[in-house]
């Protein structure tokens, strides 16, 4: 399984993901990422919010919910054995 690095904003240490996952919506990309290859993990679902022309794609985590439950159901319908939980 590819990985991909994430830099989040606050911390200056990157974190690797494990993607699962990659779609196009209305032009953007996303991808659903886990914490780890195997088993039941943590996702997340990132966002492509490079400019146009940058070499380097830069990634977002998407939190608005409209946005999240949307992406969301486009994962669970491209990949039969992945259900998603909300965490509280």
């Amino acid at each position: 399984m590819e990985k991909i690095e994430f830099t989040p904003e606050l911390n200056e240490e990157p974190v690797e993901f494990f993607i699962v996952e990659q779609t196009m919506i209305a032009g953007v990309t996303y991808l659903l990422v886990t914490d780890q290859e195997e088993g039941d993990a943590q996702a997340l679902i990132l966002k492509d919010v490079s400019g146009d022309g940058e070499e380097k794609s830069t990634y977002a985590i998407v939190s608005e919910e409209k946005e999240l439950q949307a992406v969301a159901g486009v994962f669970e319908n491209m990949l039969d054995d992945i259900k998603f939980e909300k965490d509280e």
